[in-house]
């Protein structure tokens, strides 16, 4: 095994039943919250404590990146992912997007591994090669921030989905490998088939 991930990843957002989107190239950083799993104390009049049980907080997902275009498809801008018309960007020059009231389900996935020869998150990995893997289903994205404060143009994007499906199911999987390879994950062409 590895002694720590470090330097590189893959990341890929799916928009459900759309196409996957390669987004290692435009980015620099990307932060995990899985969402608190809380406890809270109720005093009783013996002067003991119980302990009520919190619902697991909403998990947030959050990219920083150099956002070149507004081209989600070609994996430099992310503008399209926000202001999605579901998957059906704009694709001739000059691209144009507008602000509108939809919201697409995206399937986000990252992937660490020393399988050099792995080229998407969700794909499989070699026997042999150690990895990673976080898979986060049927999330929104919730914030596009763009930033020029530094003299560079920055993007701040988050994702949040609820650790669990309406039925009980988990929207979070996590998944990892020594010495063996992962299997591709399938397609996300619902909210129910989402690995």
């Amino acid at each position: 095994m590895v002694d720590m991930w470090s330097e590189t990843c893959l990341v890929e957002v799916y928009p459900m039943g759309g196409s996957k989107i390669k987004f290692a190239a435009s980015l620099s950083s990307v932060d995990i919250d899985m969402g608190d799993k809380d406890v809270e104390q109720i005093p009783t009049l013996s002067g003991g404590r119980l302990i009520k049980k919190v619902p697991q907080d909403i998990a947030t997902i959050t990219f920083e990146g150099y956002s070149t275009d507004i081209d989600a498809a070609g994996g430099t801008g992310f503008a399209q992912l926000f202001h999605d018309i579901d998957d059906n960007w704009d694709a001739s020059e000059p691209l144009e997007q507008q602000a509108t009231r939809n919201r697409q389900l995206y399937r986000v996935t990252i992937l660490w591994t020393d399988d050099t020869s792995a080229t998407e998150a969700s794909g499989a990995t070699a026997d042999g090669t150690n990895s990673l893997r976080f898979i986060a289903a049927n999330c929104y994205m919730t914030s596009y921030k763009q930033s020029f404060t530094d003299g560079e143009l920055k993007a701040t994007m988050t994702f949040k989905v609820p650790a669990f499906y309406k039925d009980g199911s988990a929207n979070i999987k996590e998944q990892s490998a020594t010495g063996t390879g992962l299997s591709a994950l399938g397609s996300y062409t619902s909210e129910t088939s989402r690995w």
